[in-house]
């Protein structure tokens, strides 16, 4: 009887465990749901300056290389020096880069505009890092970790999604990386299709209110 109840407690203390494991893993991996070729609409959001910004703002811009980041993720802290070495090497050629902080404010404290302006600072951005406090933009574009990548690209006056999901495969160490948006945006200039056009991005998970 008593190994009977011992191989109940431990099964159930093994589909715990699973469940937790599971959990995690759906919290820190995207469904990966194709968005390819969806029509963007223009926004204006916030800047860390102070400034709306919106797309039509650009007016020479080829595309896009749109990241949805947050202050407290850790992993999407791994990528604030890949986010400036992207926008520096991409923006002269028509492609900046604009990283947008979509996380509800009220469940998380660190979201705050002014720990985002301190980021932004701190860490020495040279892009807009803008303020999606209503959360339409980060739905419209489906985002649901960060960082999450997309590129979006000039068509018949139109943004449509090139490229969706992660930065790259390695946030610990970027030399040994796929390099996944800087290939996108290469072979979009040179009037290629994106080879990889979808990708799985692996951060905290964008919880967005009803």
């Amino acid at each position: 009887m008593k190994n009977k109840t011992l191989k109940s407690f431990l099964l159930l203390a093994a589909t715990f465990a699973l469940s937790i494991v599971f959990f995690t893993l759906q919290s820190f991996r995207s469904e990966n749901k194709s968005v390819l070729d969806n029509t963007i609409s223009d926004f204006s959001l916030k800047n860390v300056d102070e400034k709306t910004i919106s797309l039509s703002d650009y007016k020479n811009a080829k595309g896009f290389i749109i990241v949805f980041t947050c202050n407290h993720c850790p992993f999407a802290k791994l990528y604030s020096q890949r986010f400036n070495d992207l926008n520096t090497k991409y923006s002269s050629l028509g492609v900046p880069l604009l990283a947008i902080n979509s996380m509800d404010t009220a469940m998380y404290e660190d979201e705050s505009f002014i720990n985002m302006k301190n980021k932004s600072t701190t860490e020495i951005f040279n892009f807009p890092y803008l303020c999606d406090n209503m959360q339409t933009v980060g739905k419209n574009f489906g985002a649901d970790h960060t960082p999450h990548a997309y590129v979006i690209w000039k068509e018949n006056n139109k943004w449509k999604i090139k490229y969706s999901g992660a930065i790259d495969d390695n946030g610990e160490e970027p030399k040994k990386a796929t390099p996944y948006v800087a290939n996108a945006v290469t072979e979009l200039l040179e009037n290629k299709q994106v080879s990889m056009p979808v990708t799985v991005s692996v951060g905290c998970k964008i919880f967005f209110r009803k």
